[in-house]
């Protein structure tokens, strides 16, 4: 499963009543359209910590990166990118 189907799949489950994750675009606000709050937010970051491996500084706690599908996808690739160019520097 790629990251965008597995954070609609986080977003479903726990989140999401009725269907209403098939209307919401990848660059909707999850805080403009009431689906996730102050503490909905922290449940993501847990999420992202969890199933993919990242940890989550706390200043990077802030909409640009988890206020949308798109948003926390881009967080992860640049997480992502931001390990590996450790990695490389201490190979």
């Amino acid at each position: 499963m790629n990251d965008r189907a597995c954070i609609r799949e986080f977003l479903r489950d726990c989140f999401i009543l009725d269907g209403e994750l098939d209307e919401l675009s990848d660059d909707a606000s999850f805080l403009e359209n009431g689906i996730v709050d102050s503490t909905g937010v922290l449940e993501l970051v847990l999420f992202i910590e969890e199933i993919f491996g990242i940890e989550v500084a706390d200043d990077e706690v802030i909409p640009a990166n988890f206020d949308s599908v798109n948003r926390m996808v881009a967080y992860i690739a640049a997480k992502r990118a931001e390990i590996d160019a450790r990695a490389a520097k201490g190979a």
